[in-house]
């Protein structure tokens, strides 16, 4: 049964950072490119950033390119978002979620939040 549990979130001042972490179980990690998304307040899910594999290659939301840094450990079967220089805007329920194919995902956890706020 695949498991994807989210932690790490919390209240941030503007400017601040913060590390998320996914822990994944259930299917075999190494296997799957990784994706983080997010949902604000009333709005819809948003891709935040990108990995593939082997975590060589990452990709990233115009809006967070440049602050956010994901990353995974496949012997630890855990992603990783390194959140810098945040902003009120990125105020969401951050979730990972397993790669389904054509920028789809098929599963996800049950999200953590961050709130940016002074």
């Amino acid at each position: 049964q695949v498991h994807l549990v989210e932690s790490g979130g919390g209240l941030v001042q503007p400017g601040g950072s913060l590390r998320l972490s996914c822990a994944a179980s259930g299917f075999t990690f190494s296997s799957y490119w990784m994706y983080w998304v997010r949902q604000a307040p009333g709005k819809g899910l948003e891709w935040v950033s990108a990995i593939n594999t082997g975590g060589g290659a990452t990709y990233y939301a115009d809006s967070v390119k440049g602050r956010f840094t994901i990353s995974r450990d496949n012997a630890k079967n855990t992603l990783l978002l390194q959140m810098n220089s945040l902003k009120p805007d990125d105020t969401a329920l951050y979730y990972c979620a397993r790669d389904y194919g054509g920028g789809t995902w098929d599963y996800w956890g049950q999200g953590t939040q961050v709130t940016v706020s002074s």
